[in-house]
This record gives C-alpha cells, structure tokens and sequence, in this order.
C-alpha cells in the first residue's frame, strides 16, 4: 500500500507553501493578531480566489470536489504558518449546508437556504464556524412557529466572533441533530492565542436550521477534527524545525547545544511525536473522505495522539529555545499558545477517548475484536 500523498496531492501541498509564504509570513501574522477579529481578510480573499473554501464541494455545484485527504493537506500548511483564517471551520460548514441541501432541506436560516449558504461558504463570501460543547446536553432545540429554536450556552467557539454561520450538535427530543445558526457575532473572549479570536454562544430561543440526524453529526466532528488534527501536524512539525536549527546555532560551552545529548534527545522525541501525528491525522483524514466505518474511532483516535503529542512537542520546543523561547518577542509563542487552544477544541483528548470507547465496547462485548 502506497501511504505518500499523490503528485496531484504534492503539487497542492506546494501551491498551498507558495500562497502563503508570500502572503502569511509571521510579520503578518503578528499584525493581524493586534486587529479586532484577528481574521487576515487579504489571505482569506486570496484562499478563496483559488477555490480553498469550495474544496469538498463537488465540481458539479462549483467546487473543487476533492476529499478530506486535501483538507488536510491545506490545514497542514496553514498550522505551519499559524495562518489567521476560518478554514476548517468554513469548509465543514460549507459540506454541512450542500449535503442538506442535497438530501431536500428548504428551511431558510435569516432568508437564506442551505443551498444559497453552501454557495457563499464555498466562495469565501461567508464564513464558517463549528462549535462543539464538552457536554452534549449543553445546547438543546424544541420546535416553535415554522421551524426550530436553539437555546444553552456553547463552550467558546474559534472564530464565532466574525463567523456569518456556526454548525452545532443539539439535542432535541428526536434525538441528537445537527443544525446551524446565524451570525450570532458574540463578543471576543480574552485568549492567549492571538492568531485567532473566541467567542461563547449564549442562545435563548435563536432561529436555527436543522441540517441533519445523528449521522451528520459525526460526519461534521469527525471532518473538523481531521482537519484541526492536521493543523496541528503542521504547527508541530515546524516548531521541530525551529528547535533542531537553534540546537544547531546556539552555542555554550564552546559547543553548539545540538552536540549535547539532552537536547539531541528531546529533539528526536519531538521528531517521533510529529511522525506519530502524521500517521494518526492522514490516516483519519483517509477514513473520512473514504467513507470507512471505522472513521469516527480513527478521527478520534487523531484527535487523542495529535493533542498529546502537540503538547510534548510545544513544550519540548521551549526546552530547546531557553529562556528566548519564553518571550512575546520570539515566534515560538504563537504556535504553542495556538496549540494550547487547539488541544481543547472539538473535544479535548478525554472527551476523544470517551467517544472511542462508546464506540469500541459494543464490539468487546458481542466478542468482535476491536481493531
């Protein structure tokens, strides 16, 4: 079995490299970081003029019609440039309201179909978001005049500040469902992360569209989790980089500190962990766009290895570095505060462990194995 990514899947990764070292080098980053939305609008216009935002809509309603697999392809590169925009949020939310349109759904969100939202979505024109509470009973939905009406509190969601649709899973009397809301535009939260801004939804009775059952909810978890999986692969794997090239510049005792067999060792760890997340969030993103049965245990199982993983990682990078890897000033910081909030979103990794075992105990118990 071949596992390297196709020359049609490279050429993507690189076309992707050029955007946004052109556009999103960390000068710009630090910039975007100290306006309201930390939303970069100028590479968001540029991703979207190349069609990043239509990626999973079929090229028969407009799209690029490609599959999780280039999802991740593109979320790697923006993790390695802690790139300011929606992206994964979008492209779900984008999905979400195409495939409701597809299956029938003409209930109108603020005036607008799925149809007509997947449209705007997919072009860039609006942007998406998914919330995901820790506790599933967090939001709940009753029926009332002609359509659904939402009402909790979400934990924050990334990007629901500037976000004209968040995707969420409600809890209704039928069961559990996916639905969308409109731009609740909630106030920013303060966040560490500054590439990103962060916002709770407090509903009471909001106007939402339902998109789909329990099935189109795993479908969007396990989607945005493939995709914040490898984000988190690409914001790794350049923090390996930055320690490996300090080691080899930052000299003590005479010597580079690369030489010393400490950090030579933390420096391999790293590199075993950013493998391991690379297996774990291709290999999910495979599941995913493959439609295999075992999809949501693999994007959980992503979601489980990548956040600890990411965390070794970020704080192995600080070892490295010493006390300039402390500092606002150096670069460092943005990926690990980004992983910090990454780590937590969609599920942290106790909530993914969960979820893999719900999944996994009917089979231990009917005596089937489990892998």
């Amino acid at each position: 079995m071949d596992f390297e990514l196709s020359e049609d899947q490279q050429a993507l990764r690189k076309a992707a490299d050029d955007l946004l070292d052109a556009l999103s080098p960390v000068t710009r980053v630090r910039q975007v970081a100290e306006e309201p939305g930390h939303l970069d609008r100028r590479l968001w216009e540029a991703m979207a003029e190349q069609g990043w935002a239509s990626i999973e809509i079929p090229a028969s309603a407009g799209g690029l019609g490609l599959g999780a697999v280039e999802v991740s392809v593109l979320g790697q590169a923006l993790g390695r440039h802690v790139s300011p925009v929606p992206f994964s949020g979008t492209v779900a939310c984008a999905r979400a309201m195409h495939q409701a349109a597809t299956n029938g759904a003409e209930e109108l969100l603020h005036g607008v179909t799925p149809g007509a939202w997947a449209e705007r979505l997919a072009a860039g024109e609006a942007v998406g978001a998914v919330g995901w509470p820790q506790r599933m009973e967090a939001l709940s939905g009753r029926r009332g005049g002609d359509g659904w009406l939402v009402s909790g509190r979400s934990d924050p969601v990334v990007f629901a500040p500037v976000a004209d649709v968040v995707v969420v899973p409600v809890t209704t009397s039928e069961g559990l469902a996916l639905f969308a809301l409109g731009p609740a535009k909630p106030e920013p939260e303060p966040a560490m992360d500054r590439t990103r801004s962060l916002g709770r939804l407090v509903l009471s009775d909001e106007p939402a569209l339902r998109l789909g059952d329990a099935d189109a909810v795993a479908d969007v978890l396990n989607r945005a989790v493939t995709a914040l999986c490898a984000e988190m692969l690409g914001a790794a794997e350049r923090v390996l980089e930055m320690a490996v090239d300090y080691a080899k510049d930052r000299v003590q005792f005479g010597r580079p500190i690369g030489s010393f067999q400490a950090v030579k060792h933390r420096c391999a760890d790293m590199l075993v962990d950013v493998e391991g997340m690379r297996s774990a969030a291709y290999y999910a993103a495979w599941a995913v766009g493959a439609g295999d049965p075992d999809a949501s245990a693999a994007a959980s199982a992503a979601k489980v290895w990548c956040s600890d993983a990411s965390r070794r990682v970020m704080a192995s990078g600080l070892q490295v570095h010493g006390g300039i890897g402390f500092t606002w000033e150096h670069d460092l910081h943005l990926f690990v505060k980004r992983a910090q909030l990454d780590q937590v979103t969609l599920g942290d990794a106790g909530v993914h462990r969960d979820r893999i075992a719900t999944i996994l105990r009917p089979r231990a118990e009917a005596g089937l194995p489990v892998l």
